[in-house]
C-alpha cells in the first residue's frame, strides 16, 4: 500500500486536550454523482483503518455523490438571488452564498420566506455586530453550499454545491459497515464545522479542534478522507 504522507505544508499530529493525533489523508480519484460513498471509503480508506481509528470525510465528496452538485449553466438565479447575493460578505477560502448561484440553491433548500426572513433578522442585529445570525435562523446546513474558487478542481470549477443530505445517517451508515465513527466535516483554512457524525455523545468541539488546522488542505490535494488515530495520551 501508498504511505499516507500529510499534505503539504500541513502536519500528521497533532495535541487536543492533552492528547496527540495523527492525522492521515487519503486521495481518492476525483469524486462523481455516480460514486458510491461507501464503496469510496471501502477502495481508498478500509485498507488502511486500524481499530479505535476514526474517519473525518469531507462533506463536499459526500454531497457530489448524492447529486447535490449543479453545473452553474444549469442554475438560473432568481431576482431575489441577485439581490440578497449583493450583501455577502466575500472569503478568500470559498464562494459560500456570495454567487447568485449558491444564494439561488440557498433559496431552492430553505424556502423562500425563511431566506428573506433570515435576511431581516441579520439586517436588525448586524449593527449590534453579531454574526452567523443568517446562517443560524436560515438552519438546513446552508453554510456548506459553496460555488467554484480558483483552486476547485475540474469539472467541478463550474459547479455550485449543496451540503450533504442527512450527513449523520451517512456517518453511522458508514461507521456500520467498517467499524470506524465517522465525522462528516466542512472544513477550510478559517474555520471548521462539523455535520453529521456517527456518535452524537461526542462533543463535536473535540472534532473541531483535531481539525482545526484542516490537514485535508484547501486546493488541488484531492485528499477528501483522513484517517485519525490515537498516538499518545498525557
Amino acid at each position: 500500500m501508498e504511505e499516507l504522507k500529510p499534505n503539504q505544508g500541513k502536519n500528521i499530529e497533532i495535541e487536543v486536550e492533552g492528547k496527540r493525533y495523527a492525522r492521515f489523508p487519503v486521495r481518492t480519484h476525483v469524486i462523481t454523482k455516480d460514486d458510491n460513498i461507501l464503496a469510496v471509503v471501502e477502495k481508498y480508506a478500509q485498507p488502511y483503518l486500524q481499530k479505535g481509528d476514526q474517519l473525518f470525510i469531507s462533506e463536499r465528496v459526500v454531497a457530489i455523490s448524492q447529486g447535490r452538485a449543479y453545473p452553474i449553466k444549469d442554475i438560473h438565479p432568481s431576482k431575489l438571488a441577485k439581490f440578497l447575493v449583493k450583501f455577502v460578505k466575500k472569503s478568500p477560502y470559498g464562494i459560500g452564498l456570495g454567487s447568485p448561484w449558491t444564494m439561488e440553491l440557498a433559496i431552492r433548500e430553505a424556502g423562500k420566506m425563511r431566506i428573506i426572513f433570515a435576511a431581516a433578522i441579520s439586517a436588525i442585529t448586524k449593527p449590534f455586530g453579531w454574526r452567523g445570525v443568517f446562517y443560524k435562523v436560515v438552519g438546513k446546513n446552508i453554510n456548506a453550499i459553496d460555488g467554484p474558487c480558483d483552486y476547485t478542481l475540474p469539472p467541478y470549477n463550474e459547479y455550485a454545491k449543496l451540503g450533504p443530505r442527512d450527513p449523520h445517517k451517512v456517518a453511522r451508515e458508514i461507521k456500520n459497515k467498517f467499524g470506524s465513527e465517522t465525522v462528516i466535516i466542512d472544513a477550510n483554512d478559517l474555520g471548521v464545522e462539523v455535520l453529521g457524525q456517527s456518535d452524537r455523545k461526542t462533543d463535536k468541539e473535540i472534532y473541531k479542534k483535531i481539525f482545526k488546522d484542516n490537514p485535508l488542505g484547501q486546493a488541488t490535494e484531492q485528499t477528501p478522507l483522513c484517517i485519525v488515530r490515537l498516538v499518545e495520551s498525557s
